[in-house]
C-alpha cells in the first residue's frame, strides 16, 4: 500500500484500520447498501452489505492538538469489492455543507492509498449541473474536489478493494437534499465488458461529461514526492485552502479538477 505518512494499516476482512502506538483513529463507521439505495441507478439492487467503511479523524498522536486547533481533519475509507447490480461500488454522493467555522462550503483533497478510484464531480446538484468531470486516479494520485461541488467516489476496480485518505474540515457536514431529489448525480457509473462507462441520469438537463486523469495542482503548491499527510507535518499551513476556502475563492471560480 502507498506510504500514507501516518503508518496505519488495514484489515480488509473486518473493514477496519489498524492503529499503532504512535497513531490514533476510531473504529470505522460502516456504510451499508441500504443506506445509499436512494442514490443508485437501481435502488433495489443486490450488492455487498458493507459498501465502504469510514474512519474520520486519523493521524499521528503528536499532531492531534495542532489538527484540532486548525480545524483540519484527516479521514480514511475502505471501499469493498463487488458490484451493485451493474454499478461498481461507490458512495451515494453529497455536497459539503457550509461550515460554521468559515461560513463557506469546503473542499476535499483525496489521496489514493490502494487500488484505483474515480472521483465524479459536478458544479451543482440543481437541474443544470454545470461542468461535470470524471477524474480517474491510481495509487499515489491526488484529487481535489472544490468547495460547493457535488461528488461521489467509485471503486474503479470491482474485483479489488480501494482505500484512500482525505483532508477536510473538522466541522464538516453533508448536504444531500438536491442529490436525493435527483436520485443521485448527473451520471451513473456502469460496468460494461469489464470497463466503467457512464449513463446519463434523466433527472438532470443535458450536460457534457469530461473524463480525465488526475493532474498535478500547481495552483495548490503540492509536493508530489510526498504524502499529503507528510506535507502537512512539514508545513502546518499547507492545507489552509481546505479550512479557509474563502481566501482562495479566485482559484475555485475557474478550477479544473
Amino acid at each position: 500500500m502507498f506510504n500514507n505518512g501516518i503508518g496505519i494499516e488495514f484489515n480488509f476482512n473486518t473493514r477496519e484500520f489498524i492503529y499503532g502506538t504512535n497513531n490514533f483513529g476510531p473504529i470505522t463507521e460502516k456504510r451499508k447498501l441500504d443506506d445509499i439505495r436512494k442514490s443508485l441507478k437501481n435502488p433495489n439492487c443486490n450488492g455487498p452489505e458493507i459498501v465502504y467503511s469510514i474512519a474520520m479523524d486519523v493521524g499521528l498522536k503528536e499532531d492531534r492538538e495542532d489538527l484540532i486547533n486548525r480545524n483540519l481533519l484527516y479521514g480514511a475509507c475502505i471501499y469493498s469489492n463487488g458490484m451493485m447490480d451493474d454499478e461498481p461500488v461507490r458512495s451515494q454522493g453529497h455536497i459539503h455543507a457550509i461550515s460554521s467555522s468559515c461560513n463557506y462550503s469546503t473542499g476535499e483533497l483525496y489521496e489514493i492509498w490502494h487500488g484505483k478510484a474515480i472521483i465524479f464531480m459536478q458544479e451543482s446538484a440543481k437541474d443544470n449541473p454545470g461542468r461535470v468531470f470524471v477524474v480517474e486516479a491510481e495509487e499515489g494520485d491526488v484529487v481535489f474536489v472544490p468547495p460547493g461541488w457535488a461528488h461521489y467516489t467509485v471503486n474503479a476496480s470491482p474485483e479489488n478493494y480501494m482505500i484512500f485518505g482525505a483532508w477536510c474540515v473538522r466541522d464538516y457536514g453533508f448536504d444531500y437534499v438536491d442529490v436525493r431529489a435527483h436520485n443521485g448525480l448527473s451520471y451513473f457509473p456502469i460496468v460494461k465488458n469489464g470497463k466503467i462507462e457512464f449513463e446519463k441520469n434523466p433527472k438532470y438537463s443535458e450536460c457534457k461529461l469530461e473524463i480525465k486523469k488526475a493532474r498535478k495542482y500547481e495552483e495548490l503548491k503540492l509536493d508530489y514526492t510526498k504524502s499529503i499527510y507528510t506535507q502537512y507535518r512539514e508545513n502546518r499551513t499547507k492545507f489552509d485552502f481546505v479550512t479557509n476556502p474563502f481566501k482562495y475563492k479566485e482559484i475555485w471560480e475557474k478550477f479544473i479538477p
